[in-house]
């Protein structure tokens, strides 16, 4: 994937991640091709550190659903080494749907994220 720009790095952050698999060994090889190693998730009063631990973060959050989306709100952007977007996720947990809303900030390092801010809110 030599030559990847920024703004398809973070649709794979998406599709292939939050929307993709439920199996948590796919999720840490999807994790590995797109983070760094030294890789740092910030999430409100968590930080995640590594593929392995951020597989296991995305594993968290769809095993609360039954089903669960992320939809772009506002398409990504990029600027020098860092991608940033709004998105939407809609998931379905006791026949309910939820719906909530992040601002995704991630800092690249090559054609890997090395660093993630996030913050959502449950609407």
């Amino acid at each position: 994937m030599v030559g990847m720009h920024p703004i398809e790095i973070y649709h794979r952050w998406i599709d292939e991640l939050w929307n993709g698999t439920v199996d948590r060994d796919g999720l840490t090889d999807v994790a590995s091709s797109l983070v760094t190693s030294d890789f740092v998730g910030h999430w409100p009063g968590r930080e995640v550190r590594g593929p392995a631990e951020l597989a296991a973060v995305i594993a968290e959050t769809k095993a609360m659903f039954d089903e669960v989306t992320f939809t772009l709100d506002v398409q990504p952007f990029a600027g020098d080494d860092h991608v940033a977007a709004r998105w939407v996720g809609a998931g379905v947990r006791d026949g309910e749907t939820t719906r909530f809303t992040g601002n995704d900030i991630l800092r690249l390092d090559g054609e890997r994220f090395a660093e993630y801010w996030v913050g959502t809110v449950e609407q």
